[in-house]
């Protein structure tokens, strides 16, 4: 595949959030119909690239992956074209998801990370459905209960919140700072 790139942007062996904060930064530089070509290990990034240009408006058109690298490519939309990056408004702070955890609340978590970040350690009794997996999935989430998303950080759980509030789910937190700094129990997948 022969594709006309006017920026590369080397990501690889950087974990989530950074490919996407690097390629937010880079894109800055960038004229509007410009295309950036992505390179990044983390498999995660696919997911993550699509849904940040969704929800700014840039366009994503594709990757390809060869050896273990994955190569997104971007196109720089303009002005007119490209919306306010959006972050839900509902947010709960890691730490109060863990004493309402300690309190024996009944919560429903839901993990939106890729499932061998989850297999490394999840929230006890935590659902995991992948970020790039949620639209299809979101059937098997009850809409009356409170949803508390979480991820590794807190990006992938903001976009993931924002689509299912979108969705008409109407009890949605974000929680931040996400798994990367949990200090409460985990279960592993053997």
């Amino acid at each position: 595949m022969n594709i006309q790139v006017d920026e590369i942007l080397d990501a690889k062996g950087l974990a989530c959030p950074m490919p996407i904060v690097k390629t937010k930064k880079a894109m800055t530089n960038l004229e509007a119909g410009q295309v950036i070509e992505v390179q990044a290990t983390d498999k995660g990034s696919t997911t993550d690239m699509k849904a940040w240009a969704e929800s700014t408006g840039h366009q994503y058109l594709g990757t390809v992956e060869e050896a273990g690298v994955l190569t997104h490519y971007l196109r720089k939309a303009s002005d007119a074209e490209t919306k306010q990056e959006t972050k839900h408004e509902d947010v709960e702070q890691l730490k109060d998801l863990q004493s309402k955890i300690e309190a024996g609340e009944n919560l429903t978590i839901l993990d939106v990370r890729e499932p061998a970040e989850f297999a490394f350690g999840h929230i006890p009794n935590a659902i995991n459905i992948p970020l790039g997996d949620l639209e299809e999935r979101m059937k098997e989430l009850d809409k009356d209960n409170e949803l508390h998303v979480i991820c590794r950080t807190g990006n992938r759980s903001d976009l993931a919140a924002q689509r299912l509030t979108e969705k008409g789910f109407p009890n949605v937190k974000n929680v931040i700072p996400g798994m990367s700094t949990w200090e409460g129990p985990t279960d592993k997948n053997n």
